[in-house]
C-alpha cells in the first residue's frame, strides 16, 4: 500500500503541489480492497445477466438479432460516453461519491429492467447500466490501486471476468430453473447493490480531493505524456480481446442453442461463462509472468481460439466450440491482463483513474462495434453460421495487427 509520504512525493513530482492526504487512522484496509473488487463482479455480473434472456424478450416481444446486438450494443456506448464524461471524475472528487452513485444508478437500471415491458423499457435500462458502469469502472479500478497497487493490479485483471461469467451463468440458471425468471436475477442484484452501498458509505476514501472536477468532465482522451507509449502497447491487444468478448455476448448465446439444438438457456449463458471465468484464472495464473509476454501469450493463444472456432462451427461441433472457447478465455485473460499491467503499474494515484478509463474505453470500443456490425449481417448477410465464421476471421485478423503492433512499439514499453 502506498504511504502517505510516497502519495506526497509523487502529487509533487506530477502536479508541482503538494495535496493533503487521508489519515493513516483511517486508511484502508484489505477489507475494502475486497469491497471494491466485489463491486466490480456484481456490476459486470449485471452487464452479463441479460444475456440469456435475450431469446424469451425476442420470443415475447417478436424482435430479430438486430434488435438483439442493438441491445447489447447500446449497454456498451452508453459504458464509452460515461468513461468519457466521468471516467476522470474521482480523481478529483474521491473515489466513495462516484461509487455511490453509480450505485443508484445500477438500482435504478435493475429496476427498470424487472418491470420491463418491451424493448424501450429494456434498451433504458441498458443505458443506466452503462452509464453506471462507465462511471464508475475507472474509479473501482484506481481505488483498488490506491489500496495495494500489487493486489489491485491483479484484482482489475480478474474481477471483471469472474462478474461477466457468473452474471451470465446465474441468469441462465435462474431463467430455466427459478420462478419469475425475466425478475428474480434483477431483484437479487439490486439486494447486492444495496448491501454494497452501506459499506461503501462507511468504506474510507483513498485518494484526497484535488481541483479541476468541472473541467475533468469535459470529454477528452487524456494520456500523460510518460504513459502513451504503454498505452499505444497494450491498445490492439485490449481491443481484440473485448473484440472477442463481444462475439461471445452478442452472437455467443444463439450460436450455442444452434449447434446444440438445445433451448436450455443455461447452455445458452455457458460460452460467456466459460470465457470469462477461464480468462480471470488465466489471469491469476499468469500474474508474476512479465507483462509484455503475457500480451505475446495472449495474441497467440487469441489467434488458436479463432482458428478452433471456425473448424467447430464448420464442422457442427458442440463439444469443439466450447472447448475453442476455453482456449479463447485463456486468450482472453492474458491479452486483457497483459495490456492493464503494462500501463496501470506506471500511473501516479491521480492518474489512475482517467488512464484505466482511456484503457476502458479502447475496450468497450472493441466489444461494441463488431458485435453490431454482426448483428445487422446476421440479418441482411449470409445468416448466424456464416457471421459467426466471418467474426472468427475477424479475430484472427486483429491477432495478426496486434502482434505487429506490439512488435513495432518500444520494447521499454513493458
Amino acid at each position: 500500500m502506498t504511504s502517505s509520504v510516497e502519495q506526497r512525493a509523487q502529487s509533487t513530482t506530477r502536479t508541482g503541489a503538494r495535496t493533503p492526504t487521508a489519515s493513516s487512522a483511517h486508511r484502508p484496509g484489505p477489507g475494502t480492497l475486497i469491497l471494491l473488487a466485489s463491486i466490480v463482479v456484481s456490476f459486470l455480473a449485471a452487464s452479463s445477466a441479460p444475456t440469456p434472456l435475450y431469446a424469451t424478450y425476442a420470443a415475447e416481444w417478436h424482435f430479430s438479432p438486430i434488435t438483439t446486438t442493438i441491445v447489447f450494443g447500446i449497454y456498451a456506448i452508453a459504458v464509452l460516453l460515461s468513461l468519457l464524461i466521468a471516467g476522470r471524475l474521482s480523481d478529483h472528487i474521491g473515489r466513495r461519491p462516484v461509487l455511490l452513485a453509480a450505485l443508484a444508478l445500477q438500482i435504478a437500471a435493475a429496476l427498470v429492467l424487472t418491470t420491463a415491458g418491451g424493448v424501450e423499457t429494456l434498451l433504458l435500462g441498458r443505458v443506466l447500466q452503462g452509464i453506471a458502469t462507465g462511471g464508475a469502472i475507472g474509479a473501482l479500478g484506481a481505488a483498488m490501486l490506491d489500496v495495494d497497487r500489487g493486489r489491485g493490479t491483479l484484482a482489475n485483471a480478474a474481477a471483471p471476468g469472474i462478474g461477466t461469467g457468473v452474471g451470465a451463468l446465474l441468469s441462465g440458471w435462474l431463467v430455466q430453473y427459478a420462478p419469475a425468471p425475466a425478475h428474480l436475477v434483477y431483484l437479487i442484484l439490486i439486494a447486492v447493490f444495496v448491501v454494497q452501498g452501506v459499506a461503501v458509505v462507511r468504506m474510507p476514501e483513498t485518494v484526497s480531493r484535488k481541483p479541476g472536477a468541472r473541467a475533468a468532465l469535459r470529454p477528452e482522451l487524456a494520456v500523460p505524456a510518460g504513459l502513451r507509449g504503454p498505452v499505444l502497447a497494450a491498445a490492439p491487444i485490449l481491443f481484440a480481446v473485448w473484440a472477442l468478448a463481444g462475439f461471445y455476448g452478442s452472437l455467443g448465446p444463439a450460436l450455442a442453442r444452434h449447434l446444440s439444438g438445445s433451448t436450455s438457456t443455461v447452455v445458452a449463458g455457458l460460452g460467456l461463462f466459460l470465457l470469462a471465468v477461464t480468462g480471470s484464472l488465466s489471469a491469476l495464473v499468469l500474474d508474476r509472468t512479465p507483462p509484455r509476454r503475457v500480451m505475446v501469450l495472449g495474441i497467440v493463444v487469441l489467434a488458436a481460439s479463432a482458428v478452433a472456432t471456425l473448424v467447430a462451427i464448420s464442422s457442427g461441433s458442440t463439444l469443439g466450440f466450447f472447448g475453442s472457447t476455453l482456449v479463447a478465455g485463456l486468450g482472453f485473460g492474458a491479452g486483457f491482463q497483459g495490456g492493464i499491467r503494462t500501463v496501470v503499474l506506471r500511473a501516479a494515484p491521480h492518474e489512475r483513474s482517467g488512464v484505466l478509463s482511456v484503457l476502458y474505453i479502447i475496450c468497450y470500443f472493441g466489444m461494441a462495434v463488431p458485435s453490431v456490425v454482426a448483428g445487422v449481417l446476421v440479418v441482411h448477410g449470409g445468416g448466424l453460421i456464416d457471421t459467426a465464421r466471418g467474426y472468427a476471421v475477424f479475430v484472427l485478423m486483429l491477432s495478426a495487427a496486434a502482434l505487429a503492433g506490439l512488435l513495432m512499439t518500444d520494447k521499454t514499453a513493458s
